[in-house]
């Protein structure tokens, strides 16, 4: 019964987590009496799954990652499928900026070791594929790794960014994001 209880508890959370998120993409500074209405429960119950504000942008930080982890893990990460990566990669993430495109803008959660490690996480899978993609010559060997994949990832924000601002079309954001990321903004020849 203890396991079905805090199964149950998990999902409760989840379904706050979603909530608060999208409360927050359209309100970021909502209080925790605004989350709580939005979520559908009263305030002590809120505060039963977080004890402040910070402790709740540090659990949806968390779970945005496991979500982008969760996705992440369903790309092939072979020899094999190098050379279609980081596409499918891009395919995958654009669609989940709003679940995560206010942490970009939460300096909370900046210098939480938690949440970095949280996010280093994320990031390997990406180094290891852009360096494999370096030594089989599809990207400059002259650019480190780490370059390569904070211009990813910053590419990545920035699209969410533009796609919850009404700039760029959901639909069309990801061949956005690979068009500048292969081919920057050199015009093409005639």
């Amino acid at each position: 019964m203890g396991t079905s209880r805090s199964a149950t508890k998990e999902l409760r959370l989840r379904a706050i987590l979603d909530a608060a998120t999208e409360l927050l993409v359209e309100k970021p500074k909502a209080s925790l009496n605004e989350i709580a209405e939005y979520a559908g429960i009263g305030i002590a119950t809120l505060h039963r799954y977080v004890a402040s504000r910070e402790q709740l942008m540090l659990q949806l930080g968390l779970r945005a990652a496991q979500v982008v982890g969760e996705t992440m893990s369903r790309i092939p990460l072979d020899e094999e499928s190098s050379e279609t990566y980081i596409s499918q990669l891009v395919e995958a993430l654009v669609p989940l900026g709003d679940k995560i495109y206010f942490l970009a803008h939460e300096t909370s959660l900046n210098y939480n070791p938690e949440m970095s490690a949280a996010e280093e996480k994320l990031k390997e899978p990406m180094r290891h594929m852009i360096q494999t993609l370096q030594n089989k010559g599809h990207f400059r060997q002259d650019m480190s790794s780490e370059w390569i994949l904070n211009v990813l990832y910053s590419l990545l924000f920035v699209t969410w960014q533009q796609v919850h601002e009404g700039h760029v079309a959901k639909k069309s954001a990801a061949a956005l994001v690979l068009e500048t990321l292969y081919h920057g903004f050199k015009a093409s020849k005639p």
